[in-house]
């Protein structure tokens, strides 16, 4: 449950958040330096020679790698920890409850179908109004004589994630093998050969709705206390609700659409700074925007390194380490409620 911290000061916050920003910082620059080809940092930063490999590897291969993964960690983690406040259930993240899935959909039907235009606008475009379509669905099949249930909504939520794989099984069997072989390598969820540009675009669908979601941190706190208890303390809980997950849908299908599948950041992120942190919303969404970006940097860099000169898709790296964890939160949930 998410509740509003007394103990939560101006200079607490600001320790947590410059603390972690500069965390961010240090994880760009090691995440850039790491990999399975060794970079000589004099040749890399000679720009009168742009060509030579290290200037390549250091520039052009591994920079905008790291800042998507800080970008797309971070859209994930805020994401996760705004749903599991705004459906007061601990084990909510996007892709757990669907979100991530119908987002997937709608980014394959454009990149496997070749619909034309301007691939930077259709995938992410497409894989928001998927992620929209699908939360609508989802608290709509979730609410029960008015009421959200936070629990119904996790069975519909898998439900939805198996309806999603379904789909785009059957996009994929339609299309020719070299798509088909494209989609399922993106769906594996990849953060590599971005160039600056998407991750500015990405950038900018991120940091925008996560800003908003940090708006809403004291109707989130509120919203923790019940739906009647936050409507009788002046929430408008109509307006946060529909406000948050317009802005969790944003950030994931802008995550998605350049990453694929990368899940269980917005579960295991959000859980441990609560833990360091406190479950107050005000500190702890823009928070996990920065754990984010640090956690799936360093994933990325282990994938890049653990079999090279093999590369892990990040997103398979995730699901192990993240599927343990959630089966450790749930048990834990569970003997928490007495069951």
């Amino acid at each position: 449950m998410t509740v509003r911290d007394p103990r939560l000061t101006r200079r607490r916050a600001a320790v947590v958040l410059v603390g972690l920003a500069g965390l961010v910082v240090a994880s760009l620059i090691g995440g850039a330096l790491v990999g399975s080809v060794p970079v000589d940092l004099a040749r890399a930063f000679d720009f009168a020679a742009p060509d030579n490999p290290d200037h390549v590897i250091l520039f052009k291969s591994r920079l905008p790698r790291v800042l998507l993964g800080a970008v797309v960690g971070g859209g994930l983690a805020a994401s996760g920890a705004a749903l599991q406040a705004l459906l007061r259930n601990p084990l909510a993240s996007p892709d757990i409850i669907g979100i991530s899935g119908g987002a997937s959909v709608g980014a394959i039907l454009v990149l496997a179908l070749g619909i034309p235009g301007p691939a930077w606008l259709l995938v992410p475009g497409a894989a928001f109004l998927a992620s929209i379509a699908t939360l609508a669905l989802i608290v709509r099949l979730s609410t029960l004589r008015g009421r959200l249930n936070p629990y119904s909504l996790l069975l519909v939520g898998v439900i939805a994630n198996t309806i999603a794989a379904a789909l785009i099984m059957l996009v994929t069997s339609l299309v020719d093998s070299l798509r088909a072989q494209g989609v399922m390598v993106w769906l594996s969820g990849s953060l590599a050969q971005r160039p600056y540009s998407l991750v500015a675009v990405v950038a900018l669908l991120s940091i925008g709705p996560a800003i908003v979601l940090w708006t809403q941190a004291r109707s989130l706190n509120l919203l923790a206390l019940g739906e009647e208890t936050a409507t009788q303390l002046g929430a408008d809980v109509t307006r946060v609700r529909r406000t948050s997950f317009l802005a969790s849908a944003l950030l994931v299908g802008a995550a998605v659409s350049v990453s694929g599948v990368i899940g269980f950041v917005g579960l295991i992120v959000p859980h441990c700074l609560r833990l360091a942190v406190g479950s107050d919303q005000r500190l702890l969404i823009p928070a996990s925007f920065l754990g984010g970006g640090v956690f799936l940097v360093w994933c990325d860099a282990a994938a890049r390194t653990l079999v090279a000169p093999t590369e892990i898709p990040v997103g398979v790296l995730t699901a192990l380490c993240g599927g343990p964890f959630f089966i450790f939160l749930l048990r834990r949930h569970e003997e928490g409620r007495g069951l």
